[in-house]
């Protein structure tokens, strides 16, 4: 049976889409298949699959339900977040130009900066909260519109459906990183973007178990382009983490509001706290875009930067004396984890624009787990005492 996805709602998507129970024994899970190569009936002729590069049946299986959760069409797993990245960028060519947030993950940055321009394409990094910077940066060769929202680490939220109308009216695609918010709390298809790309190592698998990405789109011209890149390129997700993240996507929905109900009381509680300088969470009545967060997010999402008084100092202290939150890179997972930006997931941005764009020294990023909340809020006390 197939799950049409503007019949369902998400959370039965997300346990039967692309899932039919076994058509030969009958298992109500898909099976995992391993096998890199499939048998031909004759010489260039097979049933659906020839080699598991170019497609594999538990692959699709994934691909098909992460494809229904975002309203999509068309679904393509990728061995990493920057591995689904760097395929978007090869959807170009040397000379075409790129405008991207100021402010986004500092993999990201790197592989834009360090990698990509090597090949002739052209970046340009632009704060994207104002639309109208947007438009001042197009040129005549932008092809595409790199956006993160909210962004990595200070959470910043860009307007997708006008920078999407903005972004088309030049000839130029947009391409929305929603690893954050996840398919249940944000659509960027629907507001415009043409595609939409996760770190499914991040709350898509949401067990720390996976390294992987997701792109999605409805446009079957790229579509088509994306398959021959997972094709050619060979980054696409193994059989074995395709299995793992699509037993993840089953709780999506109820892994999200349970992060989100943690968040906001952590939000609420750091920034009543005499040692908290400032706190940057999308659902905050204090957070610039609140309002456009309300306007095109679901929900808010587990995601807290803060600033913490003190200095360099002090923030460390603060992070190695948590103990319910783990001291560590990634975010996304059922645990809560902390980290520092400037020294752990942005060291590859450079100093000048850290300082820029307020990676101080005193930011700290929080992925809330789902953890019991008295201990999560326990926890942060007496940390920051």
């Amino acid at each position: 049976m197939e799950f049409d996805k503007n019949k369902y709602g998400f959370e039965t998507l997300a346990i039967h889409a692309g899932q039919s129970p076994d058509a030969e024994f009958g298992a109500v899970i898909p099976p995992l298949h391993l096998s890199t190569t499939f048998a031909q009936t004759e010489p260039g002729k097979y049933t659906k699959y020839d080699y598991s590069r170019a497609g594999n049946p538990t692959r699709t299986s994934y691909e098909q339900c992460i494809a229904s959760l975002e309203g999509a069409d068309f679904g393509f797993g990728f061995s990493s977040g920057c591995a689904a990245t760097s395929t978007v960028i090869q959807l170009l060519k040397a000379g075409d130009h790129v405008i991207a947030n100021d402010d986004m993950y500092g993999g990201t940055y790197r592989l834009f900066n360090s990698v990509l321009s090597k090949f002739g394409v052209e970046f340009s990094y632009v704060d994207l909260t104002n639309s109208e910077n947007l438009s001042a940066a197009l040129q005549d060769n932008t092809k595409l519109v790199w956006l993160e929202t909210p962004t990595n680490p200070t959470l910043k939220i860009s307007d997708i459906k006008e920078i999407s109308k903005i972004a088309h009216q030049k000839g130029a695609m947009v391409a929305v990183d929603n690893t954050f918010m996840s398919p249940y709390f944000q659509s960027p298809l629907a507001l415009g973007a043409d595609m939409v790309v996760h770190s499914a190592t991040k709350y898509i698998n949401g067990h720390s178990d996976v390294v992987g990405g997701v792109i999605a789109t409805n446009n079957s011209d790229l579509a088509e382009q994306i398959d021959f890149l997972v094709k050619s390129v060979g980054a696409m997700s193994s059989p074995f983490d395709s299995f793992l993240a699509m037993r993840s996507l089953k709780t999506l929905a109820v892994r999200m509001r349970a992060h989100e109900e943690n968040a906001k009381v952590v939000a609420k509680f750091l920034e009543s706290h005499a040692n908290v300088e400032k706190v940057l969470y999308p659902g905050l009545d204090s957070h610039p875009q609140h309002a456009l967060a309300k306007e095109q997010m679901k929900g808010f999402g587990g995601m807290i930067t803060f600033y913490i008084k003190g200095g360099l100092s002090e923030a460390s202290t603060f992070m190695q004396k948590l103990k319910v939150f783990t001291l560590a890179e990634s975010l996304g997972g059922v645990e809560s984890l902390v980290e520092h930006p400037g020294i752990m997931t942005h060291a590859s941005v450079p100093k000048e624009n850290r300082d820029k764009l307020g990676i101080t020294d005193t930011l700290i990023r929080l992925s809330v787990g789902i953890e019991s909340q008295e201990d999560i809020i326990n926890d942060l006390k007496n940390a920051l005492a």
